[in-house]
């Protein structure tokens, strides 16, 4: 893969102080600071399937969508591949399949407008390289697809590889970094970074700002897994939204 490039002009290069209210129940008043630089998070992301660049105001996210951990859908001849027998597979394994994915986000959310609800296919790109997909499979619930996830909430069907679930090979009970929505929003594991325990006042969207290991002691809008029990999954929906920065 290419390396990653800056295409800024000389005035993004100055120091934007923008000031920005939450739209959420946890309203603050944000002082976000965009530079050319990218935001310190990225580079928690899987350089090997995931190439990261500035293009403007924007960040551009290009992937290969193949996942860095064990699954049972690489497929046996592959050294990533896991047994899972429970597993109700789908008919493709990542071998086969495309998952080559590109989003484009904002550097800076706009945390200003109304929220937008989420759509089915790519919701955003996940640490690993894979996509994040909704709590929907096809047009109805997830439940009728939950036999086909793997251990770590994911499967292909159809399309690309992607979560629905807390990805247990990157997130399990923890802080971690999950990835990267589609609105330009980080979303973490289901404990909150700055009080080591289980935010209490996250918005519907799962929301909130406060500090994170990545925002350089800023406080600093982003989501997490809620804690929540999906249905019959015995597990927890990574997004079910809506966005709250377009």
């Amino acid at each position: 893969m290419k390396k990653s490039i800056l295409k800024l002009s000389l005035l993004t290069l100055l120091f934007i102080t923008i000031t920005v209210g939450c739209s959420s129940s946890s309203s603050v008043e944000e002082e976000v600071i965009v530079t050319g630089t990218l935001h310190e998070a990225f580079a928690d992301f899987n350089s090997n399937a995931v190439e990261i660049y500035l293009d403007g105001n924007d960040v551009v996210i290009e992937t290969t969508g193949l996942p860095n951990h064990e699954t049972v859908y690489w497929g046996s001849g592959n050294s990533l591949y896991r047994d899972e027998p429970n597993v109700a597979l789908t008919p493709t394994e990542i071998n086969d399949n495309n998952n080559a994915t590109t989003i484009r986000v904002d550097a800076t959310p706009d945390l200003t407008g109304a929220t937008v609800s989420t759509q089915l296919n790519t919701i955003g790109i996940a640490v690993s390289g894979a996509s994040i997909f909704n709590d929907q499979e096809g047009n109805g619930a997830l439940d009728q697809a939950a036999a086909s996830l793997d251990w770590t909430g994911a499967h292909i069907g159809p399309g690309v590889y992607h979560y629905h679930l807390e990805p247990k090979a990157f997130t399990n009970d923890d802080d971690n970094l999950v990835g990267i929505l589609l609105d330009g929003v980080f979303i973490y594991g289901r404990k909150c970074n700055s009080t080591g325990t289980y935010p209490t006042d996250l918005d519907s969207s799962g929301g909130h700002s406060t500090e994170t290991q990545h925002s350089e002691g800023k406080v600093e809008y982003h989501y997490h897994i809620k804690n929540e029990l999906y249905s019959t999954t015995g597990s927890y929906v990574v997004f079910e939204g809506p966005y709250q920065g377009y």
